[in-house]
């Protein structure tokens, strides 16, 4: 019974998330917010709704390690996963874009989370801090596109993921009822299906936070990232993964530390922490070496993940 409360809990979060994301982008659009916001934060929260609701859940449950290990777990996943199994399907031409700026963002906001880290427990000044960045993030990321920005905003609507330009105010309304009813339904049912989970299989809320959790909740991006490397939009595969990372970091655990202290295990810094940002610097020559991620890289990333879920079993 634990395992299908798992498994409808993240069923809804994934649906709950799109629609929500729906909802959203084309009411902001219809209301006059332009694309370029919507872009940068709408679509940006939205898609990262499930791992919010299932942090501040955890909190709320007394599982904190659960929230921790759905952040640290869902950024090794999506370098290691969910730019390895695509790179397993089409070679992606990652040497044509130009990351460099958000990628030194993601690996300072990753610095900065194991620094505040290190205190053994992210309180509400925590939170502050790790907001503050995304704040600096997004008014960076805002002011780099308008000075690049050469499209029109017919172009930017269309661009925008979730946009609908025929979409009616009852199915933005439909979506948006579907959207907030469902992703806290869905948190709680996957918080208490993978806690006893967890307890009857005498496995830690930390462990099962970075594996069964974190792969659930990224499992959008692995969806986005496959399509982008089929269609040939590296830009995109390599922009999600980097973008999602930043926004776990700093948007999901600088508001899930404002909900309530969160005790951060010493196992996550004897090993979890430094496997993300290890995991994270794999990146290097993909973004400053203009190397392309072909099949023996997808087989490669793909291959340590599996070893380090393994480590984690044991």
């Amino acid at each position: 019974m634990d395992w299908i409360l798992t498994a409808v809990g993240l069923g809804l979060l994934l649906l709950a998330g799109d629609a929500l994301v729906r909802g959203a982008v084309n009411l902001a659009l219809r209301v006059g917010i332009p694309a370029l916001i919507v872009s940068l934060t709408i679509v940006a929260f939205g898609t990262s709704a499930p791992e919010l609701l299932i942090s501040v859940q955890a909190i709320l449950d007394g599982v904190p390690s659960i929230a921790v290990g759905n952040v640290v777990g869902s950024n090794t996943a999506n370098i290691l996963l969910v730019l390895g199994i695509p790179a397993l399907l089409a070679v992606m031409h990652t040497s044509e874009h130009d990351t460099r700026s958000n990628y030194v963002q993601m690996l300072a906001a990753s610095v900065l989370f194991i620094g505040l880290c290190m205190f053994g427990t992210l309180n509400w000044i925590s939170g502050l801090i790790l907001l503050a960045g995304l704040a600096a993030m997004l008014l960076h990321a805002m002011k780099a596109i308008h000075s690049h920005r050469n499209a029109d905003e017919g172009e930017d609507t269309e661009a925008v993921e979730g946009a609908d330009p025929n979409m009616s105010w009852v199915k933005i309304a439909f979506f948006l009822v579907v959207g907030l009813v469902g992703l806290p339904i869905g948190a709680n049912l996957l918080i208490d299906g993978a806690t006893n989970i967890a307890r009857s299989f005498q496995i830690s809320e930390a462990v099962i936070g970075l594996t069964l959790v974190a792969v659930g909740t990224s499992l959008p991006e692995l969806a986005t990232t496959v399509m982008a490397a089929l269609r040939r939009q590296s830009d995109v595969a390599l922009g999600n993964v980097i973008g999602s990372n930043l926004f776990n970091l700093l948007g999901i655990m600088g508001v899930a530390s404002l909900i309530g202290d969160i005790p951060i295990d010493p196992e996550f810094l004897r090993f979890d922490l430094w496997v993300m940002l290890g995991t994270s610097l794999l990146l290097v020559p993909f973004v400053f070496f203009k190397k392309d991620i072909g099949r023996k890289t997808g087989i490669g990333l793909s291959f340590i993940y599996a070893v380090y879920v393994v480590m984690l079993l044991n």
